[in-house]
């Protein structure tokens, strides 16, 4: 009985020895590398550029006082829309006291020469009556109190500018009244009741009453490295994105090109570039919208194409590894071959010779569990 034990316990130990050599020897053994398989094909290869910018009206301006006072109403508020002409507000003005004096001293005295012409003219008036003057005296004292009935009401208009920015004579043309110059919508007022007001002249730029924009009519605005700007031709086409709007796509056509640097940095010069915008119906664009434009610099139709990762690259020649045996045999084999490149667009780049459809170039090697056979 112990003899049999012996002999099932030695059994046991060398099936356990054999068992562990031949484990130790299959994975000592080298494994066989599969690739991964890459299609050379016909393909579109376009090089872009992304320009980061904003999204401007063309037409944005900014209404400014003739006159110098403090706002005394706002007949609108930002975000409505104005007609050219259109009351924005009102602005009361703050008499000079020596230029009210002024006026006042100005209106007593035509008062008094109207007083007196109007004694003359009456003295004429009889005098022509009874035939003992002329007509042309008798005229000339008409006159005398036309001109000074005109004096009178000239310098009461004169008085009331000075007082309150605007005459009863002239209210339709008054400049205490801030109106629009265009159509659009107002994007800010930034002022409130009670500010104080400077008007805009040759010396002052003035204070802003109100920004107003076409919102119709819009641009895209960005900055382009100088080492693309030379590629670019107005009228290209640009595709936009808009943060604030993800899931929509505009279109834009380039119509300027800066021809002086914008920025400059030590690393390299940026130029501005325009492109008008094209805004479907139902959208709605805020002046200032971060936005996105992508811009084809170069484009290649129908060429013949392979991943630019399958490319070996020593100097100024390329290589690839072109599939010699049969696609599913193993081992893989592959020919080392010489190949001309063209465009790239960063992920597919163009073969102008060296292989043809639906070579099979090796790519990157495929991990175990690509290559693990089934369950």
């Amino acid at each position: 009985m112990k003899k049999a034990f012996r002999i099932i316990a030695f059994v046991l130990v060398a099936l356990l020895f054999i068992g562990t050599f031949v484990f130790l020897y299959k994975k000592s053994q080298p494994k066989e590398t599969e690739y991964e398989l890459l299609t050379a094909k016909t393909e579109t290869i376009r090089r872009t550029t992304v320009v980061t910018g904003t999204i401007e009206p063309r037409n944005e301006v900014a209404i400014k006082p003739q006159i110098t006072g403090i706002i005394a109403e706002l007949y609108k508020e930002a975000g409505q829309m104005v007609k050219k002409g259109e009351v924005i507000a009102k602005v009361k003005v703050i008499p000079e006291m020596s230029q009210v004096n002024a006026a006042e001293s100005r209106v007593r005295l035509s008062q008094m020469n109207v007083k007196q012409a109007q004694a003359d003219f009456d003295r004429a008036n009889k005098l022509y009556a009874d035939h003992l003057i002329s007509t042309e005296e008798f005229e000339k004292a008409r006159l005398a109190l036309r001109q000074n009935r005109e004096e009178v009401n000239s310098a009461a208009d004169a008085l009331q500018i000075a007082k309150e920015g605007v005459s009863t004579s002239m209210a339709d043309l008054s400049t205490t009244l801030i109106r629009s110059t265009i159509d659009g919508l107002i994007l800010d007022i930034p002022v409130k009741v009670g500010n104080s007001v400077v008007m805009s002249n040759s010396f002052n730029d003035g204070t802003t009453i109100a920004t107003v924009a076409n919102m119709s009519d819009l641009l895209f605005k960005g900055t382009i490295d100088e080492t693309e700007v030379a590629r670019l031709v107005k009228g290209m086409s640009m595709d936009i994105s808009i943060g604030a709007l993800p899931e929509r796509k505009f279109n834009a056509v380039l119509e300027f090109i800066a021809p002086k640097v914008s920025q400059g940095t030590n690393n390299a010069n940026q130029f501005e570039i325009k492109g008008a915008l094209s805004v479907g119906s139902g959208v709605t664009i805020r002046a200032g919208y971060s936005a996105n434009a992508e811009i084809v610099l170069e484009e290649l139709k129908n060429v013949l194409s392979v991943p630019e990762s399958a490319v070996e690259f020593e100097g100024e020649k390329a290589f690839v590894y072109v599939l010699t045996s049969k696609k599913d045999a193993k081992p893989q084999t592959f020919e080392r071959r010489r190949i001309q490149t063209g465009l790239s667009d960063g992920v597919n780049i163009a073969v102008t010779s060296g292989l043809k459809p639906g070579d099979n170039v090796r790519g990157n090697v495929k991990t175990s569990e690509e290559v693990k056979p089934a369950q």
